[in-house]
């Protein structure tokens, strides 16, 4: 059978191929709700399917969001990958998924992939921009945001949640226990110095403990991001004789990964240990016990984060910080600080 074409379409109609093209794309120019319907109905007849990629060769454009993530198997990143996926779905765009594996040239390789395919917008969960990546975003005149990560360039847009006032709030809650001193699960010695999220955990932390008078000398602990890691980095801290009482976890893999350990060393959580983490990944209300965290407004960061990655304007660098949208942090309470 012969493969239908828009020509078939507009020759059915009674109309041009221009005006089938308005209405399968809604525009640029406008069309009678009686001529709409009599090429969607010919559409239909026909089984008339449109040539994306001939689309994205006319307009310089597809209807694709490309998404980059370091490792979608990770509960946080996978949840955030779905209400990615959802937000794009209203606004009529599919996502292309690429995980780095928190590799600098894997997320390079993934940048000049997705804009060479030219999709609509880039969101971008970073380990670290590094020369080659942000060089060659500059040169393209894609839309490029980044989540989980303040920017340093790449027209200074970016969706992130307010992670310093996160952490203090769980620092201080776990001081407000009654703990002297509270422990931190920081990043690895791979984690960047700026920008990134868990360096701002950190950094959250420091506050809560200066503010309340308590020393950091001794308590921040490098430990893997994921709860594999982290469950090996526990049977050993928590066999020590500086066993803290107390420890706020950069993420809340880090903090199951923990809770694992303890329970395996007979260490009842929270009378002997007070555990929070950061993330409120769905596993986090699941934990034994259910695991206090901080959360964020997840479904609402992903539909900025598709606004501004689609957005019409042209590109302006504007003031420093003006297309940067921070959401807040709340602490979600549950058993593992010591709330009953």
């Amino acid at each position: 059978m012969p493969k239908v074409t828009r020509d078939d379409v507009a020759r059915m109609a009674g109309t041009s191929t221009a005006v089938v093209s308005y209405v399968i794309n809604n525009g640029p120019r406008p069309v009678s709700r009686a001529t709409r319907e009599r090429v969607v109905k010919v559409i239909e007849q026909l089984g008339y399917r449109p040539n994306r990629v001939a689309q994205a060769m006319a307009s310089r454009r597809t209807d694709l969001l490309g998404l980059i993530v370091p490792d979608a198997r990770q509960p946080f990143f996978g949840e955030m990958t779905h209400a990615l996926e959802q937000a794009a779905a209203e606004r009529g765009k599919m996502v292309l998924v690429g995980n780095s594996d928190y590799r600098s040239d894997r997320e390079a390789y993934y940048i000049d992939a997705f804009l060479g395919m030219r999709v609509s917008g880039l969101i971008l969960v970073s380990i670290g921009l590094g020369e080659r990546a942000a060089a060659e975003i500059e040169n393209r005149d894609t839309r490029v945001v980044l989540m989980h990560e303040r920017p340093a360039a790449i027209d200074e847009r970016a969706v992130v949640i307010d992670d310093i006032g996160g952490a203090r709030l769980a620092t201080q809650h776990l001081l407000d226990h009654g703990h002297a001193s509270v422990c931190c699960l920081g990043g690895t010695e791979s984690t960047p110095v700026v920008g990134d999220p868990v360096t701002d955990h950190v950094e959250g932390w420091r506050r809560a403990m200066r503010a309340a008078g308590r020393s950091t000398d001794g308590r921040l602990v490098a430990a893997p991001f994921d709860r594999y890691g982290a469950y090996q980095l526990g049977l050993s801290l928590l066999s020590g004789p500086d066993r803290p009482t107390a420890v706020f976890c950069s993420t809340d893999d880090q903090a199951i990964g923990l809770l694992r350990a303890a329970r395996e060393l007979r260490i009842e959580v929270p009378d002997r240990l007070a555990v929070v983490g950061f993330d409120d990944v769905r596993e986090a209300a699941f934990t034994d016990p259910p695991l206090t965290t901080v959360a964020s407004d997840r479904r609402t960061m992903a539909r900025a984060a598709v606004d501004l990655a689609l957005e019409e304007s042209p590109r302006a660098a504007g003031r420093p910080g003006e297309h940067v949208r921070v959401f807040p942090s709340r602490l979600v309470v549950r058993a593992s600080c010591g709330c009953r």
